[in-house]
C-alpha cells in the first residue's frame, strides 16, 4: 500500500514538474490535459478500479475463488432474509427523504424571520452535529423496555411516560414480528437528517426577492396561496437536491441500523447486511453482489440530480 502511494506521488510529481515546464511553449489545452491527469489516475485508482474489482467478485462464490455466475444475485432476490431487507431499504428510501424534508421545510417556513429564529434552528441542526453511533445509543435508551414488575423502573424515557399516564410499558424495538421495528429506526434517522433539510431550505426561502413576497401580500395572497405558488417554486431546485442527497443518505444507512438492532428483528438493510455478509458470514461474493445492487440503486437518483440542477443553470 505504502508502495503504491509513493509510486502514485512520484507521478504526480512528475505529471506537475512537466506541465510547469510546458507552460508557455505549448498550447493551453495540453498544460490543463497535464493538471487534470493526476485527477483521472486517483479516480482510476480510487474509484473505477474498486468498483470493477467488486462487480467481478460479485460473480465469485464465497470464499472468492471459484466463478458462480449470477448466483448471488439470484440468492438476493429469492432468498426470504434478503428480500425483507430489500423491502425494507425500500420502506427506508420512500419514508425518509420526503418526511425529513417536509419537516425541514415546515419548520423553515414557521420560523423564518421570527424573534427566535436562530436559538429555534439551533434546536433541529443539534442532532445532526451527534454522530449517527451516538444518535443511535440515545434512541436506543428512548425505546428501552423493562418488565412491568414491582421495584423494576423504566430507563426508556416513552415507557416511563405511559407508565405515568397510568399504561404498561410496552416492548417497542425489538418486536418479533418486525411491523413496528423498522419504522421506528427511521423516526431516529428523520431526526438527525431534518436539520439538514431545514438548514439548506431556510436559506433557499431567504433567497427570495423581498419584492415578490412584498407584492404577493399586498395582493391580499393567503399563507397557503403564499406557501403553494410563491414559496414551493422558488425553492423547487434545493428541494431536489435535499430530496436526492437524503436518499442516496438513506440507501447507505449503516450505522443507526448497526447499533440499535444489528440487523436482527427483521430490521436490516442493504449496508448493513454487506457487512454482516462480508464481516461476519465471510461471504465475499454475496457481499460484492449486495454491494452492487446498491451501487445500481444509487446511480439513477444522481443522473435525475444531475439533470435537474442543468435544467434549472
Amino acid at each position: 500500500m505504502l508502495a503504491a502511494l509513493l509510486l502514485f506521488g512520484a507521478v504526480v510529481g512528475v505529471v506537475l514538474f512537466l506541465a510547469s515546464r510546458v507552460r508557455g511553449k505549448r498550447s493551453d489545452n495540453l498544460v490543463g490535459y497535464l493538471y487534470l491527469l493526476p485527477v483521472v489516475l486517483l479516480l482510476a485508482v480510487g474509484l473505477v478500479y474498486p468498483g470493477l474489482r467488486t462487480i467481478y467478485e460479485s460473480f465469485l462464490d464465497a470464499q472468492g475463488k471459484a466463478f458462480i455466475g449470477v448466483d448471488n444475485y439470484k440468492t438476493i432476490f429469492t432468498d426470504g432474509d434478503l428480500l425483507t431487507v430489500l423491502g425494507n431499504t425500500v420502506v427506508w428510501v420512500l419514508l425518509v427523504p420526503p418526511l425529513a424534508t417536509g419537516i425541514g421545510l415546515v419548520y423553515a417556513i414557521l420560523v423564518d424571520k421570527s424573534r427566535f429564529e436562530s436559538f429555534a434552528k439551533a434546536l433541529i441542526f443539534l442532532p445532526m452535529a451527534i454522530s449517527m453511533v451516538a444518535a443511535g445509543v440515545i434512541w436506543k435508551f428512548m425505546y428501552e423496555y423493562r418488565v412491568n414488575q414491582p421495584n423494576v423502573k423504566q430507563i426508556g424515557l416513552i415507557n416511563q411516560i405511559i407508565v405515568w399516564l397510568g399504561g404498561d410499558p410496552v416492548q417497542l424495538l425489538i418486536t418479533d414480528t418486525g411491523k413496528l421495528n423498522s419504522l421506528l429506526l427511521i423516526v431516529v434517522f428523520i431526526w438527525i437528517q431534518a436539520g439538514f433539510a431545514m438548514t439548506i431550505l431556510s436559506a433557499a426561502i431567504k433567497a427570495i426577492p423581498d419584492e415578490i413576497i412584498e407584492a404577493a401580500r399586498l395582493d391580499g395572497v393567503s399563507p397557503w396561496s403564499m406557501f403553494v405558488k410563491i414559496t414551493l417554486p422558488s425553492v423547487r431546485t434545493s428541494i431536489v437536491v435535499v430530496l436526492t442527497t437524503l436518499a442516496i443518505g438513506t440507501l447507505k444507512v449503516f450505522d443507526v441500523v448497526r447499533t440499535m438492532t444489528g440487523g436482527n428483528f427483521k430490521t436490516s438493510v442493504i449496508a448493513n447486511e454487506f457487512y454482516s455478509q462480508l464481516i461476519r458470514a465471510d461471504n465475499q461474493g454475496l457481499a460484492a453482489a449486495l454491494a452492487v445492487v446498491l451501487f445500481i440503486l444509487v446511480i439513477p437518483i444522481i443522473v435525475y440530480n444531475i439533470r435537474q440542477v442543468r435544467q434549472e443553470a
